[in-house]
């Protein structure tokens, strides 16, 4: 393998890592704060990605695009929202096999109405920043970079918000201890309900940034939450820095697997031996903390 072909293949691994780091980390920073386990997180990633195609496809891949990329945002954490409000409230504090039974009953309906609103057939949207950039012979999409820069921009801003606000160190605190944060006079109700429409909204940006990269299709909620899951697991559920690294583990496994003809049938499989390969010798992850 070439230098040339190295980069290439890089680039690739961190496009992907891109938005599978985006989505993970919703689904990371809802388990480490509310201890839930969302089922429906992809189901959300999924809606996103319709309604930004649907809008650019109308509009124009152009400024359409950036429209439907904010309304679907706008979506996935409305319907987050109203998700947590009717279904987790009633399941908080309860195993996680319940949890696991109602989120996974919002994805079966969520998945239906998208059905039925957009129909089984994939669709496309053309690339909101088209063009290339040639390095050494090899061509690299201009999207693809952009995709990684957003990542990079929101892992920041993720970190900011838990770290330097308020908010997050309510989150932490609740994290620590919920009826003690509630004793100081702080909603944890109302804090809860905002977890999880950032964690929505996250998994929403991650279906509305990915859509202009791949087919849009009604199976897309089960490819991106598995993959989701084994991230969060090789990382640690509830841990950010743990959803990035795990997402470029991910991202460079499928990339370098897929392009190497011996092992692109087993791209996937690789994944998976490393989930198992963690959890045996680490089961909370990577940069997981033990569940109190």
């Amino acid at each position: 393998m070439t230098p040339g072909q190295l980069l290439l293949f890089t680039v690739g691994g961190l496009a992907n890592a891109a938005y599978l780091f985006i989505v993970a980390a919703g689904l990371s920073l809802v388990f480490g704060a509310l201890r839930v386990i969302n089922m429906a997180h992809g189901s959300l990633y999924m809606v996103a990605a319709f309604v930004t195609v649907v809008i650019a496809n109308q509009v124009g891949a152009g400024l359409g695009f950036w429209a439907g990329l904010l309304v679907a945002v706008a979506v996935a954490g409305a319907i987050g929202g109203i998700v947590e409000v009717l279904v987790l409230r009633r399941v908080y504090g309860r195993e996680h096999l319940v949890q696991l039974l109602g989120t996974y009953a919002v994805s079966l309906v969520i998945a239906g109405g998208v059905r039925i609103a957009f129909g089984a057939n994939y669709r496309t949207v053309a690339s909101p920043i088209p063009g290339h950039i040639d390095v050494g012979g090899y061509s690299y999409a201009s999207y693809s970079l952009f995709m990684i820069a957003a990542a990079i921009v929101i892992a920041a801003g993720v970190w900011a918000m838990l770290y330097r606000t308020n908010l997050g160190r309510n989150i932490r605190a609740a994290v620590a201890d919920p009826d003690l944060l509630n004793a100081t006079g702080v909603n944890v109700t109302r804090l809860y309900t905002t977890v999880f429409v950032i964690g929505a909204g996250l998994a929403g940006l991650g279906g509305a940034i990915v859509a202009p990269s791949q087919a849009i299709g009604s199976s897309i909620d089960t490819d991106v939450l598995v993959l989701a899951f084994a991230i969060s697991v090789i990382g640690g559920l509830g841990s950010i820095i743990g959803s990035a690294v795990g997402s470029v583990i991910v991202g460079m496994v499928i990339s370098f697997g897929l392009v190497i003809p011996a092992t692109s049938p087993f791209a996937l499989a690789f994944v998976f031996i490393i989930m198992t390969a963690v959890l045996i010798v680490r089961p909370r992850g990577l940069f997981g903390l033990p569940e109190s």
